[in-house]
């Protein structure tokens, strides 16, 4: 890092590392989903019209939607299962959730800034799309519910 508090140029956000409770999941070319978002609550008061209080309300996530070429692990789909029927029942029919870590990765493999999601849990996977016209790479993707982030870097 920059004494301008910037990274180098050669970092991209092209490079990342996804880990699910401190076991590597794989290296993906895109995740979405990265924000969170503060409702305002309005509070108006008597004999004051010049303005309206707003107040901080409600903070939520939108689910994490990762992307990545079709591998030759069964890793997500193994971890999709734990939250689906016969995991789910296996369990007790007890939700296990996880601490998911998205961690953007220098172009030397060192570690730059982490995300870390927790109580996270698979909604939904999709497998590829198959059509002979197309020479596309066959991706798969993977969303995820979680309680929130924080930032570690």
């Amino acid at each position: 890092m920059s004494d301008t508090g910037y990274y180098d140029e050669s970092t991209t956000t092209a490079t990342f590392l996804v880990e699910v409770d401190g076991q590597t999941v794989g290296r993906f070319i895109e995740v979405s989903g990265l924000e969170v978002s503060i409702e305002v609550e309005e509070h108006e008061e008597g004999g004051e019209n010049f303005f309206v209080h707003k107040l901080p309300g409600r903070i939520t996530w939108p689910n994490l939607v990762l992307k990545r070429g079709i591998t030759q692990t069964n890793n997500l789909i193994a971890w999709m299962d734990k939250s689906a029927a016969g995991g789910f029942e296996a369990e007790g029919n007890k939700l296990t959730r996880s601490t998911l870590a998205v961690t953007l990765m220098a172009a030397d493999g060192t570690r730059l800034r982490s995300w870390n999601f927790e109580g996270a849990f698979p909604v939904k996977w999709t497998g590829p799309s198959f059509a002979m016209s197309s020479d596309d790479q066959a991706m798969e993707e993977l969303e995820i519910a979680h309680h929130g982030f924080s930032v570690d870097g």
